[in-house]
């Protein structure tokens, strides 16, 4: 039975009409979570279960857009607009290009673009962290590691409920800085004279010795996953602000939502794929096999996105810094394999996940790097985030529910 002969089952055509948008808007309800689909049986198509989409459309007209809190949140942070991304007005992918990710962090906290700024870690913070990380079992991943950093280092200060902007700043530095330098290493460090945080961070993820264009790409990764609006973990952190919750605190909700499947592990999936087209040497093959097992690959977005509709400026910028970064023949060649296979039939742009496992695997960096750098790399724009968030009156993040379960009984005497 197709959906459109089932009386509980919507047809994405049928939902867009009911809720009154378009079909790209429905397709983002879905990655966003918002409302859940299923594949219908011909694999071409995607059905949905009229209930929640009736209990969706129930609350926009009641005055709420389909997906939204009824809050809107005031943001001077990012903006995303006509293909572009924007931190504080300043265009991100230029940032990545000539900026420190330090400085970047600096200009999302307090807006002051400060081009020498570096971050250090409190050495008490980092000895107790590595403790703490050695008593870890082996294979234990990256963000597990990430965690703990943020959970032992928040025990090592004292001053951590202190809210005010400086603070706060002065926490996020050290917290970072922390996150990195506690990391095991897998190489001597690097040269001392370079002390941006990517340079510090490339030994923890490769074996391989960096060059300068390397720590550049990584650094321009740092910067251009940041912050972007408020995506799910972001407003996780920023709940946890609304209590009033110290910086670590946030850190660490903004962590537990990234851990989701829908959200960080989108990182790790690209790895993999780009790994298999590197083992075969066939990428065309690889992704050829990704559609017919999955029905799309999700580490390239297949729809006009509504947030960048020429392609994830992200991806674009980093792609193009990996470019002058010497690896190994084949892992350009299937790079090169995927982003060719894409676009044969209709345009298919690259996710900003898809260039991140590019780094990983031009730096043959381990497995879940991907995801460790943006963990890492969204904390700054987490405790830009909570910055906002202190100044807002607390605890105004109180949703209601709508109740569809069984109505009360009185119990039999």
């Amino acid at each position: 039975m197709q959906p459109q002969d089932d009386p509980d089952r919507l047809t994405t055509a049928q939902v867009a009409r009911r809720l009154g948008v378009k079909p790209e808007t429905v397709y983002a309800y879905v990655s966003r979570g918002v409302l859940h689909s299923a594949r219908d049986g011909s694999g071409r198509g995607s059905w949905f279960d009229r209930a929640e989409v009736d209990r969706l459309a129930g609350r926009a007209t009641r005055g709420r857009r389909p997906g939204a809190s009824g809050l809107v949140i005031r943001t001077a942070l990012t903006l995303i607009d006509d293909g572009r991304l924007a931190y504080r007005g300043l265009d991100a992918t230029e940032l990545a290009r000539e900026q420190s990710f330090e400085t970047v962090a600096h200009w999302l906290w307090l807006a002051e673009l400060d081009p020498g700024r570096r971050f250090a870690a409190p050495a008490d913070a980092v000895r107790l962290a590595r403790t703490a990380l050695a008593a870890l079992p082996s294979g234990v991943r990256s963000t597990d590691r990430l965690r703990v950093i943020a959970g032992v280092a928040a025990s090592a200060d004292p001053l951590r409920f202190n809210t005010e902007p400086e603070s706060v700043a002065a926490t996020g530095a050290g917290l970072l800085a922390t996150m990195v330098d506690a990391l095991p290493p897998r190489q001597a460090p690097p040269d001392p004279a370079d002390r941006r945080l990517a340079a510090r961070l490339w030994p923890r993820l490769t074996a391989r010795p960096a060059t300068p264009a390397a720590i550049d790409a990584l650094n321009a990764a740092l910067v251009l996953l940041a912050d972007h609006d408020l995506a799910a973990s972001t407003v996780a952190a920023r709940v946890a602000a609304s209590t009033r919750a110290h910086p670590y605190a946030v850190v660490a909700a903004g962590l537990s939502a990234f851990e989701g499947p829908l959200h960080g592990a989108a990182a790790s999936r690209a790895y993999r794929l780009l790994a298999g087209a590197i083992a075969t040497g066939d990428p065309m093959a690889v992704y050829s096999e990704s559609l017919r097992t999955g029905g799309l690959v999700e580490d390239f977005v297949h729809r006009p996105h509504p947030l960048y509709p020429a392609g994830d400026v992200r991806a674009a910028a980093l792609l193009e810094l990996l470019a002058p970064v010497g690896c190994e023949p084949e892992v350009r060649a299937a790079i090169d394999g995927l982003l060719a296979a894409v676009r044969q039939r209709s345009p298919r742009h690259p996710t900003v996940e898809f260039a991140l496992a590019a780094l990983a695997h031009v730096g043959d960096m381990i497995p879940d790097a991907g995801e460790a750098i943006f963990a890492i790399a969204r904390t700054a724009g987490w405790i830009a985030h909570a910055m906002e968030e202190y100044r807002e009156p607390g605890l105004r993040f109180r949703f209601r529910g709508s109740y569809d379960g069984p109505r009360p009984t009185l119990a039999c005497s």
